[in-house]
């Protein structure tokens, strides 16, 4: 069996660590008030990596740019983090806040040649964040229909010269249904880029159904909500899937 590679998520809001629902900022469950400890504690429990989100930057609500320097500065494994970047000193400020690689999102559909620009300029530290209900794309934070295919979008970006997508099926994002495994198989046959899958591992069972159901370069995920509530065990499932 290959490996799987996760990435315990700390999605931030007004610096506290919370969770959403389909990615609805009025369904927010707050977990905890020190996203540092929480980082430090996924990296004692041997997380070899963080997925750090910005929401008050995806919904152009504000910032989280202290708690994100915090965070990159008390442990030391890779931090990757998205929310809000829509520019290249927003790119900048994230990796001079010591991100090891940034996520686009929205500036993907609404500015192309901007996004193209980036990462002909900073190579495979950028990663493309690919969010869906089905085939269609959403962006600013979720809560806009972007008028653009999914599958369009991941041939697009293939051709930019991103290596990495994070792919996000938003129905299953915070729901515990576990991930959506057709689609995702589906998304990483597209191309050959390397593939994060988000949204939806309750279990280490659904871990499992992911590895088991995916092409390899669906290498690694992000988990949330499992961890925060006890019903999947950080140190179990990285040694499970390593």
């Amino acid at each position: 069996m290959r490996a799987l590679r996760l990435l315990p998520a700390i999605d931030l809001r007004a610096g506290k660590c919370v969770r959403l629902e389909r990615g609805d900022p009025a369904r927010e469950t707050r977990y905890d008030d020190d996203p540092v400890a929480r980082a430090r504690a996924f990296v004692a429990a041997g997380a070899r990596a963080l997925h750090v989100v910005d929401l008050d930057g995806a919904f152009g609500a504000g910032e989280n740019a202290g708690a994100l320097r915090a965070i990159c500065a008390a442990v030391d494994v890779p931090v990757q983090t998205g929310g809000g970047v829509r520019t290249v000193a927003d790119v900048q400020a994230r990796l001079d806040a010591g991100a090891a690689a940034v996520v686009l999102g929205t500036i993907l559909i609404e500015d192309p040649a901007a996004a193209r620009a980036i990462v002909g300029r900073f190579g495979e530290r950028i990663v493309a964040g690919i969010d869906a209900r089905g085939d269609r794309v959403a962006t600013r934070g979720w809560q806009q229909d972007a008028g653009v295919s999914r599958d369009g979008l991941v041939r697009d970006v293939a051709a930019w010269g991103v290596r990495r997508i994070v792919y996000t099926e938003i129905a299953r994002d915070g729901m515990g249904s576990g991930y959506d495994v057709p689609a995702l198989a589906h998304v990483a046959e597209l191309t050959s880029l390397d593939i994060t899958a988000s949204g939806g591992a309750k279990t280490l069972g659904d871990l499992i159904a992911l590895r088991e159901g995916t092409p390899p370069n669906v290498d690694a995920a992000i988990v949330g909500r499992a961890l925060y509530e006890g019903t999947l065990d950080l140190a179990q499932a990285l040694n499970a899937l390593s």
